[in-house]
């Protein structure tokens, strides 16, 4: 089995359970994914699957590209990444992975990793949460300040020069992160659509990784032995 699938995000909404109650997700859509390239033990030292989400126009991709999807019969693709196996897979280039890959193996949560929004450049106060200066008199337009930086104590024995890692003003956002065991809501076959209970990475048309949850399918087994 392939324990994931690369998606689009397309925007928030909610959905109702049978009780009534309103359910916030986020809606992927999620495929259909072309596998570009199988990976095999016996060749590469791993298994693995490459998979294709999203055509591009070819005058607007590069001739490596053309000719990597050349070979899956395929066009080039906007989203590729190669997804690990722990076991061989008798998956074939060109074939088409969609969301049935966890209707049929029944997943109940997942984790998404993506690229986050980017901030731009920002201060301590929006970056890590300072609550600045004191509002009180005899502070001048230093409210948002992060106070001082070369202090000895955190590192003693180095001298007073700022220390690597010191939370300070900087480049806010698009970095990955994965948002770790959350709820499959619901799944749209018609659509390739999957609602997820929960925050996904990025920004709306921002592409993702959705995969089978591992620490939560490990505790669940541990649990009923």
């Amino acid at each position: 089995m392939i324990p994931a699938i690369l998606a689009k995000k397309i925007g928030v909404t909610r959905v109702f359970d049978e009780q009534g109650t309103a359910i916030p997700v986020t809606v992927v859509q999620a495929g259909p994914c072309t596998v570009m390239q199988v990976r095999t033990r016996e060749r590469d030292g791993y298994d693995a699957v490459q998979l294709g989400l999203g055509d591009v126009k070819p005058h607007r991709a590069t001739l490596p590209m053309i000719g990597h999807a050349a070979a899956a019969k395929t066009g080039p693709k906007a989203f590729i990444r190669e997804i690990r196996l722990l076991e061989p897979t008798d998956t074939n280039v060109g074939d088409v992975i969609t969301v049935d890959i966890f209707e049929d193996a029944e997943v109940e949560y997942v984790d998404v990793s993506g690229t986050t929004k980017g901030r731009g450049f920002q201060g301590v106060m929006r970056r890590y949460g300072f609550g600045g200066q004191p509002a009180s008199h005899g502070t001048e337009r230093k409210h948002r300040s992060p106070g001082s930086i070369g202090s000895h104590g955190t590192d003693l024995g180095h001298g007073g020069n700022i220390k690597k890692g010191k939370k300070m003003a900087g480049h806010m956002g698009n970095v990955q992160r994965t948002a770790k065991n959350q709820r499959l809501v619901g799944i749209n076959k018609e659509q390739n659509l999957l609602l997820i209970g929960g925050s996904v990475p990025g920004p709306d048309g921002g592409y993702v990784v959705v995969r089978r949850a591992k620490t939560r399918r490990e505790r669940h087994e541990a649990e009923t032995r």
